[in-house]
């Protein structure tokens, strides 16, 4: 007779998972380092929104990010 296998089979495996968390948190990352810069003040500009880590590094790490996710999906299982 055939052993039934009543554990649910999932789509990825562990370290899939592990990297897409890895993924996820460097985009969250990416978006903490975009914030910032505001004023209270709507009438003073504050050239601060302009600064090299939003301009240049946050979207940055944020596509990284993007890419990471992107592997830890088409990263095979070694089952």
């Amino acid at each position: 007779m055939k052993e039934e296998n009543n554990k649910p089979e999932f789509l990825f495996g562990a370290a899939n998972y592990k990297v897409l968390l890895v993924g996820l948190a460097v985009i969250a990352l990416g978006f903490i380092l975009m914030s910032g810069g505001g004023n209270d003040n709507p009438e003073v500009f504050n050239e601060e929104v302009f600064s090299f880590r939003r301009i240049r590094l946050a979207p940055t790490v944020v596509l990284i990010g993007f890419g990471i996710t992107i592997y830890s999906i088409f990263v095979k299982n070694k089952k």
